[in-house]
């Protein structure tokens, strides 16, 4: 298991269009990521699942990652996090 705090940079935090982006990156993997946010959890394979978390500019989310390819997923998911993020 891989576990990753990020701060959203983004002044929009994750809405539709990065929501969107991350799903698409997670289905690449075998593994299981999940997004949690305080004490609420939800698995990365849903819209609904990230929009409802209501994640804003400046708050910190804790990606966890679970499975065979956890390592690869979790290098990927950090570009995501660290570049790609901003430009969306």
């Amino acid at each position: 298991m891989i576990s990753k705090d990020y701060i959203i940079t983004s002044p929009q935090g994750i809405h539709a269009r990065p929501a969107t982006t991350l799903i698409k990156l997670t289905k690449n993997f075998k593994s299981t990521v999940s997004l949690k946010k305080n004490d609420k959890l939800v698995r990365l394979n849903s819209m609904l699942n990230i929009l409802s978390m209501v994640i804003k500019g400046g708050e910190t989310i804790s990606i966890i990652i679970e499975g065979d390819d956890e390592i690869i997923a979790a290098e990927a998911i950090d570009l995501f996090f660290t570049q790609q993020l901003k430009e969306l």
